[in-house]
């Protein structure tokens, strides 16, 4: 399978090279960068630290996506909106690790998931998409008297809050309550808040230093807590869980995916 980095000469960028390059049944056909990028004309390869592979990073995605299979898209809204129209003219796999997306993004990728095969995810790691399922379970099992909160950290250049991670969990604990994200999440706590209301789904992201990812999801009831909590200490997983999408979408209809179809969840 064919398949170019998209946003090639980012930390994430280099890492979805690198895993490519080791993952049988797969090949680094490309990498894309913005105009003016530094990367513009080198070695993906060399990019990532690895041999050169003989593609040169290009600002023009057009002829590349006409060759290729797939693309793997850890970049910013803007342009993971455009990617994935092009996505769709090409009919090939897109596999989008891209958070911040406000809603008018989101019914855009699902017009684009008509004829191009999306898998989107908040993270792209297996251990987060099997701590979804767990906090979906528990949030189903327990009360209301068990309050939810999500706290996250991440790494200090991060420019979204919550993280796409923090706001995936936040879907999972509301399905398990059925109820929605939207009407049950707080967002901000500010001087006198009052109590907490019953049923809230609360979240709080830190930001600071190098770090990868720190998800934890707190049902705190009467006399006990439980928590579930994930710790990514390298990028890497994030990489291998995107190729892994790739390769499962291949062949796939068109449509809007999850890394729960990916993962059989």
């Amino acid at each position: 399978m064919r398949i170019a980095v998209l946003g090639a000469a980012g930390r994430m960028g280099q890492a979805l090279t690198r895993a490519l390059a080791e993952t049988p049944g797969c090949t680094v056909a490309g990498g894309v960068e913005v105009k003016g990028s530094a990367a513009i004309g080198q070695d993906i390869g060399a990019v990532a630290g690895l041999e050169p592979l003989g593609h040169a990073i290009t600002d023009d995605p057009l002829p590349l996506f006409a060759h290729i299979d797939g693309v793997l898209d850890f970049t910013l809204p803007k342009p993971t909106i455009e990617y994935a129209a092009l996505a769709a003219q090409a009919r090939i796999v897109h596999v989008i690790g891209t958070t911040g997306f406000s809603d008018g993004d989101l019914a855009k990728l699902e017009a684009a998931a008509r004829h191009a095969t999306i898998v989107k995810a908040g993270n792209m790691s297996m251990g987060v998409n099997l701590m979804a399922a767990l906090t979906e379970q528990v949030a189903r099992t327990l009360g209301p008297e068990f309050d939810i909160e999500i706290l996250e950290m991440h790494h200090r250049h991060k420019r979204d809050a919550p993280s796409g991670t923090s706001l995936m969990l936040g879907d999972a604990a509301a399905k398990g309550r059925n109820v929605a994200l939207g009407d049950k999440s707080v967002r901000t706590r500010d001087g006198d808040t009052g109590p907490r209301r019953e049923g809230d789904i609360g979240f709080a992201a830190l930001r600071g230093g190098d770090v990868v990812g720190e998800h934890k999801v707190i049902f705190a009831g009467p006399g006990e807590r439980i928590e579930i909590a994930h710790i990514a200490s390298d990028r890497g997983i994030f990489a291998r869980g995107a190729v892994k999408a790739a390769l499962w979408g291949r062949g796939k209809p068109p449509g809007l995916y999850s890394m729960a179809d990916v993962l059989g969840l």
